[in-house]
């Protein structure tokens, strides 16, 4: 629950628990009544957790139905999906493609993961279940985009996609940018993982970050900064990174610039809500909305403090405005 409550916290719009026996199955009843996201139950293959699992609250089922066993075993999982509103989650995975798939292609590649999925895409077709969105993931992030690319050409279901397997915080979340911002730039992709060796929480934040930098998702404040430089009039790369920590807090969309000196930053400070510019004789340009709005000199107090108080007045001020037009 604490860790259900955490990722909640950081923006996370779905939360997979694994549930490999039946004392897991049965705590969901509990866990979905106490949390606001839906909850995807992970059941390892096993068909009865899968039904525990949608009648005790599950929103989805990660499972694929070709490897639960005998066609009653499918139907009967089906049925529970159906009668309790439940979508399923096919996950392909290069790591763990049929033995006769990789018999037939030689290796994991787009098309062995492409006839996987099709193969449980038709289990629950011929069962007239459509409920459903496909995750076809490989560590290797040129195959997974290509497997996915595939996919989305042969079938029009929901993708669910990410690069399994990433590794740890830093290099993973490079993988997964670069798996996932091409098939999101390219239109693919409903909902996403970004997977590490790591806290989850990481994982949430990564997410965000890769959709806010393609536009598509806007959560939380926005840092552009610049990479310091002989200009600077403040220690930039310090200031940024007490910044970003002192405003993990704020889900307002809102965006920031910190620019070290006045040659980018009164154009940045142009296209941000908020600005700071470092300025000659620790006399520093404070911008809103554009505008020149007052300066800061280097006996005000912490630049830090400063900026972190005008994006909390300024989520503040955007809260009060829509909690009144809601009112109306």
């Amino acid at each position: 629950m604490a860790q259900i409550h955490a990722l909640e916290a950081v923006g996370a719009d779905i939360v997979r628990v694994s549930c490999p026996d039946e004392e897991s199955s049965a705590a969901l009843k509990k866990i979905v009544k106490q949390v606001s996201v839906p909850i995807v139950a992970d059941i390892h293959f096993h068909y009865k957790r899968a039904i525990e699992a949608a009648e005790n609250g599950a929103a989805c089922l990660r499972i694929n139905p070709g490897n639960i066993g005998s066609e009653d075993r499918v139907r009967e999982v089906i049925k529970a999906a159906k009668d309790h509103n439940c979508s399923i989650r096919i996950g392909v995975n290069a790591g763990s493609l049929e033995r006769d798939l990789l018999e037939k292609y030689g290796e994991p590649c787009p098309d062995a993961m492409v006839e996987s999925a099709q193969r449980h895409i038709a289990i629950l077709e011929d069962h007239d279940f459509y409920n459903f969105k496909i995750s076809c993931k490989a560590s290797d992030p040129f195959l997974a985009v290509a497997a996915y690319m595939q996919l989305a050409s042969v079938c029009d279901y929901p993708l669910h996609v990410g690069v399994t397997e990433a590794g740890g915080l830093r290099s993973g979340t490079i993988k997964s940018a670069i798996g996932m911002g091409n098939l999101l730039w390219a239109g693919i992709g409903d909902t996403i993982r970004v997977s590490l060796s790591a806290d989850p929480v990481e994982e949430i934040k990564a997410g965000f970050d890769i959709l806010k930098s393609l536009g598509l998702r806007h959560r939380g404040v926005n840092v552009i900064s610049c990479p310091s430089c002989a200009r600077q009039q403040f220690n930039v790369i310090k200031t940024v990174e007490e910044l970003e920590k002192r405003l993990e807090h704020v889900t307002t969309p809102m965006t920031l610039s910190v620019i070290g000196c006045v040659v980018n930053g009164p154009g940045e400070a142009l296209m941000t809500d908020i600005g700071f510019t470092g300025g000659g004789k620790g006399t520093h340009q404070v911008y809103i909305g554009g505008e020149m709005a007052h300066r800061l000199m280097d006996g005000d107090g912490s630049i830090v403090d400063h900026l972190v108080k005008m994006v909390e007045d300024k989520e503040a001020e955007i809260k009060a405005k829509e909690a009144s037009e809601a009112a109306e």
